[in-house]
C-alpha cells in the first residue's frame, strides 16, 4: 500500500522516522541523532507547546545556535501547528525583539544557557528550554495531549529578510510553499537516505528550508557545519572531506573562499556528488576552479528571493568558457516565470525586464504588511498571481533566464542607467579580485559616483586594474575610485552587506583609479 503524500513538513520527519528508525537524521559534530530520536524529542517539544496554550496557526521564536536541538526544536514547533520565527544568535537585541513584537510569538524555544535573556521580560511568552539531546533521558516527557494535524495551508515559518525602509520584513510561508520546493529538489537532486547533505546555513535563512527538510523527504542526514569550518577553508575542505558529505549547498561566496584558501587538490572529496549554490552570483573564474578540482560532481545553480524559495534552476553541466555569470535557468517543476516591462507587458525575445514568478512556492504575504504586501504579490500578463522579484533578467539563445542585477542595484550616472553587477563582472576577470562589490555614491554633479569595493589575492594594488575595466566597460561604467579591503563586511547569511560596505567608504579614504 503507498504511503499518503505529505502534507505537511513534520509528515516527511514522520515518514523517515518509521522508514528509518535507527539512521541518522542530524550528525552534530560527534553526535549522530537518529530518526526516532529526533521525531520523539520534537513530539516532547510540540507536547509541552500544546499544553502552554500555542495553537495552530501561532508564532513560536525560537532562539538557539545550529545544533541538533535547534533541529528539534524546528519540528517540535511544526508539530504543535504553529509557524517557527527564527531569531539570530548572533543579531542585535534591538533586531530581535523587534522581530518577536512585530510577529506577536505567543512562545520562545532556547535553551538553558540564559542566551535569550533579553526577550525573557517580553509580555505573554512562554518559554520551553530544550534539553541536551545527548542526555535524553535528563528531559522528562512531555504531557499527554493531541497535536495538531497540519495541512498546506498552515502557516509554516516567517523568516526576516532586510526592508528597503530599513526595519525587517516577515515573509510568511506555508507548508505547501514549503513541500513544492523540498519534493521537487529531492527528486530532482535523487536524493537517497545514504546521502549525508551539510548544513551551512543558519535558521534565519531560507537555505535552510533544503538542508532540513530534502534530508528529511529522502532520510538522509544533515550533517551540520561547525563554527570553526565556517570560518576558516582550510578546515572547512577538511570537514567535507571527514564528514563524507555527499551533498553540498551554500553560497557563492563561501566555496570562492574555498577555492581560494582552502587548499584544494584535483580529484579531492571524491565522495561529493552534488555541489548546490544560490543567492548570489558565483564568479564565473572561482566556479571554474571549483569545477576542475572536481570534476565528478553535478554543479547546479539554484534561483529565488525567500519569497519564492527556490523557484528556477541551471545545471551546470561544463565550466563556464567565458567570465559571465551562468544563467538562473528554466523555473522548477510547477512554477511559472515571466519577464515583463515598465509597463507590466511581457518584453520581446532577448529583452531585459523584470522577472515575475507565478506558483506553489510563492509566499502569501508579509507579516502585519497588507500594503507591502498588495505591492509585491501582482497579476502576471496571463492574469495569475505572482511575485515582482525586483531582478532584472533576460532570456538568452537557449531560453535560459540570465539575471543582470536588481533593480534596486540599477543606478543613474552622468545620465547612464548601470547595472553594478555589470561592472563587478568585468572586475571579477581581473587575475588579482578575489572578492568585489561596487556601490554608488550620491555626488550633486554626475547624481552618483561609482565606487569598486575590491579584495586582492596579494596586498598591493595591481598595475592595469583601470586598464582592464576600460577594456571591457564603456567609459560612464568604468568605477571614479578603487577601495581595498582585507574583507568585505558580509550579512549573518554571508552576503556581502553593502549598507556596512557604503559606510565603510563614507568613513574611510580612497585609492584613485
Amino acid at each position: 500500500m503507498t504511503a499518503p503524500a505529505p502534507r505537511s513538513l513534520p509528515d516527511l520527519l514522520r515518514r523517515s522516522a518509521a522508514r528509518y528508525p535507527d539512521r541518522p537524521a542530524v550528525v552534530d559534530g560527534a553526535r549522530p541523532v537518529s530518526y526516532a530520536e529526533l521525531d520523539a524529542a520534537s513530539d516532547r517539544i510540540a507536547a509541552r507547546l500544546v499544553a502552554a496554550g500555542v495553537r495552530r496557526g501561532d508564532r513560536v521564536g525560537i532562539h538557539l545556535p545550529k545544533s541538533a536541538e535547534a533541529v528539534a526544536g524546528v519540528y517540535g514547533i511544526l508539530k504543535a501547528g504553529a509557524g517557527y520565527v527564527p531569531l539570530d544568535p548572533q543579531a542585535p537585541v534591538a533586531r530581535l525583539r523587534g522581530i518577536a513584537t512585530d510577529c506577536g510569538i505567543s512562545a520562545l524555544v532556547t535553551d538553558a544557557r540564559g542566551s535569550a535573556g533579553a526577550l525573557a521580560d517580553l509580555p505573554g511568552l512562554f518559554t520551553v528550554l530544550v534539553a541536551d539531546l545527548s542526555a535524553p533521558t535528563a528531559e522528562p516527557a512531555g504531557p499527554e495531549v493531541p497535536l495538531p494535524r497540519t495541512g498546506p495551508d498552515d502557516l509554516a515559518y516567517v523568516l526576516y529578510t532586510s526592508g528597503s525602509s530599513g526595519s525587517p520584513k516577515g515573509v510568511t510561508l506555508t507548508h505547501g510553499n514549503g513541500l513544492a520546493f523540498v519534493e521537487w529538489a529531492a527528486q530532482e537532486l535523487d536524493l537517497s537516505a545514504h546521502d549525508r547533505l551539510s548544513s551551512h546555513a543558519p535558521l534565519h535563512f531560507d537555505l535552510s528550508i533544503f538542508d532540513l527538510y530534502a534530508a528529511a523527504y529522502a532520510g538522509a542526514a544533515v550533517v551540520l557545519v561547525p563554527v570553526k569550518a565556517l570560518v576558516f577553508p582550510v578546515d572547512l575542505a577538511q570537514f567535507i572531506e571527514d564528514a563524507r558529505v555527499t551533498v553540498w549547498y551554500s553560497v557563492p561566496s563561501a566555496l570562492t573562499l574555498l577555492v581560494r584558501q582552502g587548499s584544494l587538490t584535483a580529484g579531492c572529496f571524491p565522495q561529493l556528488r552534488v555541489v548546490l549554490f544560490a543567492g548570489e552570483v558565483f564568479p564565473a573564474p572561482a566556479l571554474r576552479s571549483l569545477m576542475a578540482g572536481v570534476p565528478h560532481a553535478r554543479f547546479v545553480n539554484l534561483y529565488g528571493p525567500t519569497e519564492t524559495n527556490v523557484c528556477t534552476w541551471y545545471d551546470v553541466t561544463r565550466p563556464p568558457s567565458s567570465d559571465t555569470p551562468v544563467p538562473i535557468g528554466r523555473p522548477i517543476a510547477g512554477t511559472t516565470a515571466v519577464v515583463v516591462g515598465d509597463d507590466g507587458r511581457l518584453v520581446a525575445a532577448g529583452q531585459s525586464g523584470e522577472l515575475l514568478i507565478s506558483g506553489p512556492t510563492v509566499m502569501r504575504g508579509y507579516w502585519g504588511d497588507p500594503d507591502r504586501t498588495a505591492r509585491a504579490l501582482v497579476r502576471n500578463p496571463a492574469g495569475a498571481p505572482a511575485y515582482r522579484t525586483g531582478d532584472i533578467v533576460r532570456r538568452n539563445a537557449d531560453g535560459e533566464l540570465v539575471f543582470l542585477g536588481r533593480r534596486d542595484h540599477q543606478v543613474k550616472t552622468r545620465g547612464y542607467r548601470v547595472e553594478l553587477a555589470e561592472i563587478e563582472a568585468a572586475l571579477y576577470r581581473h587575475p588579482a579580485v578575489t572578492e568585489c562589490a561596487v556601490i554608488a555614491v550620491p555626488d550633486e554633479l554626475v547624481t552618483n559616483r561609482l565606487v569598486a569595493c575590491l579584495v586582492l589575492s596579494a596586498p598591493a594594488a595591481p598595475p592595469g586594474l583601470a586598464r582592464s575595466c576600460r577594456d571591457r566597460l564603456p567609459r560612464y561604467m568604468i568605477p571614479d575610485r578603487f577601495e581595498f579591503f582585507e574583507t568585505l563586511p558580509r550579512t549573518s547569511t554571508d552576503k556581502i552587506d553593502r549598507t556596512a560596505l557604503e559606510a565603510a567608504v563614507r568613513a574611510g579614504g580612497s585609492v584613485p583609479a
